[in-house]
């Protein structure tokens, strides 16, 4: 007899990544179950591919008719991984057991404004897993998953001749300002490597990408905002080392296990959320000394102190001889 899971993530990209350890061990480890997934309709291409997911439900607009529709599938279980109001009420309209992890508001309030540390040293992954130990599900220790269909994947003999012998991969993308690499120092990461460089992004970083190409010496690519997501991420898989800052295709990197260069703004590793098991190489880059990190768990779009240090005095050379020594 099959057991109905619906796990439960709307968004964004990098959490929805984050929770495929969950969907994995659930469908591995729990004899005759049956994974539903349900996020928005603008994420579905980073889960209908997922082979341990036997059905993706997609929220649009209309939140009522979603959970009428859910409740004709009559699930067993519901494991809540995001934890917001739109969650709760689709917990508590199905009725069925739910199960939902530790979301630690209280802890990361009190970072963020006291500077007071009472976050578990946990990965937000260990935490999702917790969740659905009451089914004997354990961490398998295979870290993340992310599958790209196959005619989706960027064609790597479209790359000009140099690129196609190994690149970077930097990610300039970012929600918030402040958890993006300022462009200028990209730039003279771009131009300070002998390496090509490929840039990835969405729209909002195109702009920025055709500035850091045009003080390039010739050796960087822009596709931020020009390709997939999906053709982002078989960029991400096939490159020699992936520089990028705190953002969804840093977690999609790391899926893939490579080696990672992580910037830091912002937002401190201490919330749980680096890199999962990337390479052992990968490293996260932070200033740790600035007092007023963390100022928030999200994000803003201008640095509340103005100066920005939290980017703005990121080792450039601290880069550039890890991009060497790893490439």
């Amino acid at each position: 007899m099959k057991i109905k899971f619906l796990v439960i993530r709307f968004s964004s990209i990098g959490d929805i990544v984050l929770t495929s350890p969950v969907v994995r061990g659930l469908k591995q480890q729990v004899e005759n179950a049956e994974v539903h997934f349900l996020t928005k309709k603008k994420h579905a291409s980073l889960v209908s591919s997922n082979p341990y997911i036997d059905k993706v439900h997609l929220f649009d607009e209309n939140i009522a008719d979603l959970i009428t529709q859910l409740e004709t599938e009559h699930f067993d279980y519901v494991i809540d991984l995001h934890q917001n109001i739109r969650s709760n009420r689709v917990r508590r309209q199905l009725k069925a057991p739910a199960f939902a992890f530790q979301k630690l508001n209280l802890e990361k309030w009190l970072m963020v404004k006291f500077k007071v540390n009472r976050l578990p040293d946990q990965h937000i992954v260990e935490r999702y897993i917790k969740s659905v130990s009451v089914f004997d599900v354990k961490d398998d220790g295979q870290g993340l998953d992310f599958f790209i269909p196959e005619n989706e994947e960027f064609k790597p003999e479209e790359l000009p001749e140099l690129f196609q012998k190994g690149y970077v991969a930097f990610v300039i993308a970012g929600t918030y300002f402040t958890k993006k690499l300022p462009a200028d120092k990209v730039s003279r990461i771009c131009q300070q490597i002998p390496y090509p460089v490929i840039l990835l992004g969405g729209k909002a970083e195109q702009e920025e990408g055709e500035k850091i190409l045009s003080e390039s010496k010739g050796n960087v690519l822009n596709y931020a905002g020009k390709i997939s997501l999906n053709q982002s991420a078989s960029l991400v898989r096939d490159a020699r080392v992936v520089l990028t800052n705190d953002t969804g295709l840093m977690h999609i990197a790391a899926a893939f296990k490579k080696k990672i260069l992580s910037f830091w703004g912002n937002t401190v590793p201490q919330f749980g959320m680096t890199p999962f098991r990337a390479d052992p190489a990968s490293t996260e880059l932070e200033e740790k000394d600035l007092k007023c990190r963390p100022c928030s768990k999200l994000g803003y779009q201008k640095c509340p102190k103005k100066h920005f240090r939290c980017m703005n005095d990121i080792n450039l050379a601290q880069v550039v001889n890890w991009i060497n020594e790893n490439y």
